[in-house]
């Protein structure tokens, strides 16, 4: 029986106030969510209970556990190769986007009230379940990669979430709206975690310095479990992936509340400012967000008053 870790020590402090994984894991009620995490768990060299990060397997367990654990997610996996993103900042998003609405005088815990349209949902379908969970939200998730689709169906399949979540599969690569926002229909709010990287061999290397990081050298061809290309880069990155959604965000400006993306340089902010205003958004916002050492924002707009 493993002791269980203390609630409040090296709390995350960063992480939104309303976030469920503000404290150490407590890897006791994680293995007894999901048992076959417990072959992942070890006792470190500082004397807590963890896993080995550089253990995509391992990874995958830990956020299974997550997931059901405090998601209600019963089952939950995704294909070979595929992005398997972290559990805590996902769910910031979520929580400051609820904030964001809260301020239009969204009643954020109201059931069924939010509408949401999570671009390039991907095989994990990450920002549904945990959206769906902590305020009841709808979501619409498009994905223009054929094999995440059918994953982030089947895990919503699974979990029996048919009537609160669907997939729609973008055709065209060079659009992000059109296509996938019906006529006539409204969204509360879009988001977005846009291909960070300009090019495969962009992808490729800041793949390679974080597993540098964590202490494993890895062949440039051994390297994409981390992402599959679509979730990891496009022509022009994240600048022309935000530039255009920025464009094409104008012609949809009566069927969105809020349109938002997470936002991974700073030094972008000015390139898309000039854009927003360039299309006349009426309000525009920057959300600063931190896990740990690394630091992002969400951009969002809005053309309403």
């Amino acid at each position: 029986m493993r002791k269980p870790v203390v609630k409040g020590v090296d709390q995350k402090e960063n992480l939104h106030e309303r976030s469920k994984h503000r404290d150490p894991y407590d890897f006791e009620a994680l293995i007894k969510s999901v048992p076959e995490l417990d072959k992942y768990v070890f006792l470190n060299a500082y004397g807590n209970y963890s896993i080995d990060f550089k253990n995509r397997d391992a990874v995958k367990t830990l956020n299974r556990s997550l997931l059901h654990f405090f998601y209600g997610v019963e089952l939950w996996d995704i294909p070979q190769g595929y992005l398997c993103p972290p559990i805590p900042g996902r769910a910031d998003y979520i929580h400051y986007l609820a904030d964001l609405l809260k301020d239009l005088k969204y009643s954020i815990c109201a059931a069924n009230t939010v509408k949401i349209l999570d671009i390039g949902t991907g095989a994990n379908c990450i920002y549904p379940l945990i959206g769906h969970k902590e305020y009841r939200w709808d979501f619409v998730g498009s994905e223009t990669d054929h094999l995440a689709t059918r994953s982030a169906k089947n895990i919503i399949e699974a979990n029996a979430l048919g009537k609160v979540i669907s997939i729609r599969k973008q055709s065209s690569v060079d659009n992000i709206f059109q296509g996938v926002i019906h006529k006539g229909e409204k969204f509360d709010a879009t988001m977005c975690n846009p291909p960070f990287h300009e090019s495969l061999h962009e992808s490729l290397a800041g793949t390679e310095r974080k597993w540098r990081n964590l202490g494993k050298d890895k062949n440039l061809s051994e390297l994409n479990f981390g992402g599959k290309n679509s979730e990891l880069w496009c022509e022009g990155g994240e600048l022309r992936f935000v530039t255009q959604m920025i464009r094409e965000s104008a012609v949809f400006a009566t069927s969105v509340s809020w349109f938002t993306s997470l936002i991974s340089k700073k030094e972008r902010l000015p390139v898309y400012y000039d854009e927003l205003k360039k299309v006349k958004a009426s309000d525009i916002r920057t959300i600063p967000m931190a896990q740990g050492q690394k630091e992002s924002r969400i951009l969002a707009w809005t053309f309403r008053s």
